[in-house]
């Protein structure tokens, strides 16, 4: 895994095996990074370094030394790419995550000092901190990273809540917002023509003399493909499985044709290509900081990599995750329009919602009204309540009432004792909620935004590890991000207008063909998804059986897992998310318990 991390206090006995120290900031090291994306200026009471893939200039970095002097730390966020920060001024050290998880960032207090780093795991091993149990019962059950504020994975280990940052002193380490939770909003029109050369610069950062591939698939993707083949030949790459019903082949080849630089090939599907074909040998996969949703995906992500490698050989590789997130937005907002009374507008959008879902619109609204009427705290104690009584019968999660943070399936499969105490952790993160959020689009979006950061941090480490390939996510970056959501949930996700944002970004202006642009279809991978639950079905029979690592947390029982696997069987709907959500997490259990050497003697060599 590529990793930072640092050390502020008296002298150190351990640095991150084979880490390289970041010039200019005393014990900060960077470990697996190439000296490319490691860059620094000034030193001593003065400096910074960014590591990744960040936009700035040398000229920049040093110009930029007055606004560290000055502490305004939100302003080194805001060059093209995806990167860390890590600052000094005087005797205070800034270390700056970005705003979707891509550079994480957690620390541990000791008698000494603070360690940080990029890597919760790493931390952990120092000492052996165990996996703390209830933070991965929020995790399975909330599926929001930021409901427990600073609770890592780990007992000891702390997180960096998103768009926070982590100051140390020598008064001590705290966590310091430098993002608004919420922002000002913005028209349409005046938005479109930054997101489009925002995200022209998050592509062109990563373009360097190394190959360059893309997914060539839904909207997202192939905009990116787009706008990288203005700088050089693209290897663009399809999916193309059979099973999957869907237009993106034929959208893909069309696209092909009609932009120069853009070379198409198809990975074809095969028998392996399905999902959980690759959880039977956990070993075979790629260690990641974070239980991670590609682990049940692996085999399809690696017939891509492999169509890559075949053609072009490693080089930098670009996906459209995140993009739904941003150009679009999940129909919550509704709640918002309720509680802001806008009374017209919110049954002219409820009425576009409820001809989409084929329901009436009294249905859609009575849906979001509960969400509209409860602040975030209150729902927590809500839901705190719940887990203190029985589960709850299972129905899809679409025909719950809306909610700021949904009680997923898995919050139903746990043990008595594990619910009273995620009830327990959720209840005290309501007393402890400050500043907080007033709009549930807002809070949703960076919540969704925040887990597909983490899990397309696993996606990278499948392709670094086994092709060479490096995987960039620029609707991840921090810039990008903040143009789009700028424009309001209710603009971007009206139901009349499929993201409309892009289309107003790059309509007329020749990068992206227009027929892409007009498009209203979108692929899905359920024809893969339920072929590999019926498929491998006894494999995670045994994975969540009496074995579970989960299990023996009283985090899953087996009834209700075997359940959901009969109703695949069967082809009935079933709690698909909350099934990968326990197979990920069971997997990373187990992969703790492999020997990894994070660490080596800060004087002489020795593995901790």
């Amino acid at each position: 895994m590529r990793w930072s991390a640092g050390w502020e206090g008296g002298p150190t006995s351990w640095r991150p095996r084979a880490g390289r120290l970041v010039p200019g900031l005393g014990e900060a090291w960077s470990a697996g990074w190439p000296g490319s994306q490691v860059r620094t200026a000034g030193n001593g009471a003065v400096a910074l370094a960014v590591i990744g893939a960040c936009g700035a200039s040398g000229n920049q970095l040093e110009s930029a030394l007055p606004l560290v002097r000055d502490r305004r730390w939100r302003a080194l966020t805001e060059w093209p790419g995806s990167y860390l920060v890590v600052a000094r001024s005087g005797p205070v050290l800034a270390v700056i995550g970005d705003l979707s998880g891509q550079h994480p960032v957690f620390y541990r207090r000791e008698t000494a000092g603070t360690r940080w780093a990029t890597s919760a795991t790493a931390l952990a091993r120092l000492d052996g901190a165990p996996v703390d149990p209830v933070a991965l019962a929020a995790h399975l059950a909330l599926g929001q990273p930021d409901v427990l504020a600073d609770r890592s994975l780990f007992r000891t280990v702390r997180r960096v809540p998103t768009g926070h940052l982590l100051e140390i002193s020598p008064d001590g380490a705290r966590t310091v917002r430098y993002e608004s939770a919420a922002y000002e909003p913005a028209d349409l029109r005046e938005a479109a023509p930054i997101v489009r050369t925002v995200l022209a610069e998050a592509v062109e950062v990563r373009l360097d003399a190394r190959p360059v591939s893309s997914d060539l698939a839904g909207l997202d993707s192939t905009t990116l493909a787009c706008l990288a083949a203005r700088r050089g030949p693209v290897t663009a790459v399809t999916f193309a499985d059979q099973r999957l019903k869907d237009d993106d082949f034929a959208y893909a080849t069309r696209t092909a044709a009609a932009v120069p630089g853009l070379s198409h090939h198809a990975a074809p599907g095969s028998p392996g290509t399905v999902y959980y074909a690759a959880v039977g040998d956990i070993c075979g996969l790629p260690l990641t900081d974070a239980p991670n949703a590609y682990t049940v995906t692996a085999t399809i992500k690696r017939a891509v990599l492999e169509t890559v490698l075949h053609h072009q050989g490693p080089g930098v590789h670009f996906t459209g995750s995140a993009g739904d997130g941003l150009l679009s937005a999940p129909p919550v907002y509704i709640a918002d329009l309720l509680r802001r009374r806008q009374h017209r507008r919110t049954w002219q959008h409820a009425q576009g919602h409820a001809r989409l879902r084929n329901t009436s619109v009294r249905a859609v609204l009575a849906q979001h009204r509960p969400a509209a009427r409860i602040t975030l705290a209150d729902e927590w104690r809500n839901t705190a309540a719940v887990l203190q009584d029985a589960p709850r019968p299972w129905v899809p999660q679409a025909q719950r009432p809306v909610a700021w943070t949904p009680l997923l399936a898995t919050g139903d499969w746990m043990t008595a004792d594990a619910r009273h105490q995620l009830a327990a952790a959720l209840t005290e993160a309501a007393d402890r909620l400050t500043d907080a959020p007033t709009s549930i689009a807002a809070w949703t979006e960076g919540q969704d935004l925040a887990r597909v950061g983490a899990d397309v941090n696993g996606w990278r480490e499948l392709a670094l590890s086994e092709y060479g390939i490096e995987l960039a996510a620029p609707y991840l970056d921090n810039e990008v991000r903040r143009a789009c959501l700028t424009v309001p949930a209710e603009v971007r996700g009206a139901p009349g207008r499929f993201k409309a944002l892009l289309s107003e970004a790059f309509t007329g202006t020749g990068v992206v063909p227009g027929f892409v642009l007009d498009r209203r279809t979108k692929g899905g991978f359920s024809g893969v998804s339920y072929a590999g639950l019926v498929e491998h079905a006894p494999v995670l029979r045994r994975l969540l059986g009496p074995s579970s690592r989960l299990g023996a947390m009283g985090l899953i029982t087996e009834e209700p897992v075997d359940g959901m696997l009969t109703r695949a069987a069967a082809g009935l709907p079933l709690a698909k998310g909350a099934l990968h959500l326990a197979v990920a997490a069971e997997v990373w259990l187990r992969q703790l318990e492999q020997p990894v050497a994070w660490w080596e003697e800060a004087r002489h060599v020795a593995a901790a």
